[in-house]
């Protein structure tokens, strides 16, 4: 592939047969079942993409790798910003009542989390009480007012939204960022890291 997986891609063609040894059988099931698996961020060897295997339950989250040639679908959170499901839940409802808003903001955004596993997947994973994850592409900096905004809106909503910034450090949480701590925890496939400018993780304070 000419463009490498990105965090919160999912991604198709993953078998049972390339999990480790020590494998639940709820991931090999979920593997034989045909679901995809979530790109994760994590340093992987050459020739490898670190993955999470979902299995029905909220604890059953397996962090392994796949090989990058045996990818035969990829799906992008942003490609699922305007998927419906025919589930009335509060977490479509929330993604309904904020589609206008966010296509509206100019910036780039997706969708991840079990609602975005559901809609590209056909897999049931949302359920009553599920938040409704989302992503916002941020290459250039959205300030504490802006963010801050954007949780009041959030607020509104009809279950708990919450959304990663995904600068081109790694990525902060928009309710985190909205906060008035000083430093956000800023995650890269390296390292988790307290920053005070995301957008400029170099940056120390006087």
């Amino acid at each position: 592939m000419v463009n490498l997986p990105l965090a919160h891609d999912l991604l198709w063609g993953m078998t049972p047969a390339q999990l480790p040894a020590d494998a639940p059988q709820w991931a090999i099931e979920s593997l034989a079942a045909g679901q995809p698996v979530v790109v994760r961020r994590a340093v992987s060897d050459e020739g490898l993409i670190a993955v999470g295997v979902r299995g029905l339950l909220r604890e059953q989250r397996l962090a392994t790798f796949m090989r990058l040639d045996s990818i035969a679908c990829r799906v992008s959170p942003e490609a699922l910003c305007h998927a419906e499901s025919a589930r009335d839940l509060p977490v479509t409802r929330a993604l309904r009542q904020l589609r206008q808003m966010l296509d509206d903001c100019g910036w780039v955004w997706g969708v991840s989390g079990s609602v975005g596993f559901e809609l590209a997947s056909g897999f049931a994973a949302m359920h009553a009480a599920s938040d409704l994850d989302l992503i916002l592409r941020t290459p250039h900096l959205i300030t504490r007012h802006q963010a801050r905004e954007l949780v009041a809106l959030f607020d509104q909503a009809a279950c708990r939204v919450d959304m990663q910034l995904q600068t081109p450090f790694g990525a902060v949480a928009l309710r985190e960022w909205a906060s008035a701590s000083a430093r956000v925890l800023l995650k890269n496939a390296q390292q988790a890291q307290l920053v005070i400018d995301p957008w400029n993780p170099q940056e120390r304070a006087a």
